[in-house]
């Protein structure tokens, strides 16, 4: 059981992975819309991806310690 309840915990990588890709996507066609702004634009989207990315692995995380506890 805490085998599954583990796999659960890990489902939350995707919604980051989605959250990124959306991020990636949108701050390409602002910089293609706006490229004087590509520096704030790239820079913006780099410390937003790093947030998201820190909840994928949050999500590992507790996953593994649900299998560990």
């Amino acid at each position: 059981m805490d085998h599954i309840g583990a796999g659960l915990a890990a489902l939350g990588v995707f919604g980051p992975g989605i959250g990124i890709g959306i991020l990636g996507g949108l701050a390409s066609t602002a910089i293609g819309r706006n490229p004087e702004a590509a520096g704030q634009i790239r820079g913006l989207a780099i410390i937003l991806a790093a947030f998201a990315e820190g909840l994928g692995v949050l999500a590992i995380v507790v996953g593994i310690l649900a299998i560990i506890i």
